[in-house]
């Protein structure tokens, strides 16, 4: 834990959302010195927290003039569709309103300020990113604390010394509420429209996300779309060191993808930095962009080159997300269940030139249309789900397809098809459903173990990694 020592013998600290991070937050502002009262809309999560000795008390009935600042959940609504009632009586009190990340960084402020941080958002790939920043570091040897939005929540990590690295997924909602974020290194990776039931517009939620990179000492910024090619630029000309990097375009300055092989450039003079050939958990160009920003970021606060290089080639991949999960012959597995939508299953089926798919679950709008010109990369789909009959109607004679029903069947049927394939290369079978799992599981999660279960019992399977 991190104790959060800023508001130790200040007026007392208000905080709402007591879900696991809340908790936590919670008791680490109360390990500080804080005076706190909490509260939750939910009455289950109060008595939670009341169990665990956080003093509780519905604060609409609170003096406001008395807290010294209010910790709000970022899973509570701070602008959009509307402020949560507690917003609003923070405000009207003048009482700022913070989160989690924001006393994390003043507690590293106050203690180890030069203690290396980098913190990492995006629309996409920031986990991959997060995981295979705070692996390349590890592997090295470095003290290191994984945390934010990803794993353990952040003031749950160990506290800050001059030589321990923290690597930090930061959600919209984190940045929000972290003013004074500072990181060492800030990753903004990409944008694309997202989350703007919780930020109105495209505009502001593209405003949140770069505040990240413009409090950091170096700014690593992607430039393959228009929203994080413009930030670059006004970070630039506002005087920030920025680093560019691009997964398909060769810079003049900044990290690029050749390929398989990972590009520093210079004045417009190029060198190999590291190469991702052979490395399967990170195949495919939105890796290639995860594997540039962790690169520049590691040479960032001093690692070398090699020791980039083998944490590269180490890395397990994240669990759900283009998992290996075994390998029969010539055929691999592919657990890509996080792949909840189409435009997240399109880096798996780009991925792969022979694959065995297996689709459906709960729909999304607009089902597998966007990914039409991909369909000739598939040699078979598996449906299963709700989905089974929107999605074979939109497959129509494009690709052969059967209505498998359940995902067991699904991966059986996928995989005695892929052993008679007699493409003379690889194939795979993956699990990439493009649609919610509530049809017929809890969460991606379930699914995911569900699909690495039956691919287990297949005779010859040999499990890769920590596939179990």
């Amino acid at each position: 834990m991190i104790p959060a020592t800023s508001f130790a013998g200040k007026r007392r600290v208000s905080l709402f959302g007591l879900g696991g991070s809340g908790i936590a937050t919670a008791r680490a502002l109360i390990e500080g010195g804080a005076d706190v009262l909490a509260w939750d809309d939910n009455p289950g999560s109060v008595a939670n927290a009341a169990a665990v000795g956080i003093a509780t008390g519905d604060l609409r009935g609170a003096d406001w003039a008395k807290f010294s600042a209010f910790v709000l959940s970022p899973g509570v609504p701070l602008t959009h569709p509307k402020p949560h009632w507690t917003v609003e009586l923070a405000r009207a009190s003048g009482v700022e309103i913070i989160g989690d990340i924001e006393l994390f960084c003043r507690q590293r402020t106050l203690l180890a300020p030069a203690a290396p941080f980098i913190a990492i958002t995006g629309t996409n790939g920031k986990s991959t990113t997060t995981a295979l920043t705070a692996h390349i570091l590890k592997s090295a040897g470095r003290d290191t604390q994984m945390g934010g939005n990803i794993g353990r929540a952040v003031m749950t990590l160990d506290p800050p010394e001059p030589g321990r690295h923290y690597v930090v997924e930061c959600s919209s909602y984190q940045i929000d509420l972290a003013p004074s974020i500072n990181p060492t290194a800030g990753v903004l990776l990409n944008l694309t429209p997202d989350h703007l039931d919780r930020h109105g517009t495209m505009q502001h939620y593209a405003a949140i996300k770069e505040r990240l990179a413009a409090g950091s000492e170096t700014a690593i910024v992607g430039v393959d779309d228009s929203w994080c090619a413009q930030a670059a630029d006004r970070l630039e000309r506002a005087g920030r060191h920025v680093i560019r990097i691009s997964k398909r375009l060769p810079l003049t300055d900044g990290y690029f993808a050749d390929g398989t092989n990972l590009m520093e450039a210079v004045h417009g003079r190029y060198s190999r930095v590291a190469f991702l050939e052979g490395i399967g958990s990170l195949r495919g160009q939105h890796n290639a962009q995860n594997a540039l920003a962790a690169i520049a970021a590691c040479l960032k606060i001093g690692l070398e080159l090699g020791e980039i290089q083998s944490g590269l080639e180490s890395f397990p991949g994240l669990a759900h997300r283009m998992e290996q999960v075994g390998r029969k012959g010539h055929v691999l597995f592919i657990n890509d269940s996080k792949a909840t939508n189409a435009d997240a299953a399109a880096p798996a089926l780009s991925s792969f030139p022979r694959i065995y798919w297996i689709a459906g679950g709960l729909p999304k709008e607009g089902g597998i249309e966007p990914l039409r010109g991909l369909f000739p990369r598939v040699a078979k789909a598996y449906l299963i789900g709700e989905a089974a009959p929107a999605f074979s109607a939109t497959l129509g004679e494009a690709v052969p397809y059967e209505i498998s029903g359940t995902l067991a069947a699904a991966v059986e049927h996928a995989a005695s098809d892929a052993a008679r394939d007699d493409d003379n290369g690889e194939v795979v079978v993956l699990l990439s459903p493009a649609c919610a799992s509530f049809d017929q599981f809890k969460n991606f999660e379930v699914r995911g173990e569900a699909f690495r279960q039956a691919a287990s019992t297949i005779d010859g399977v040999k499990l890769i990694g920590g596939a179990r």
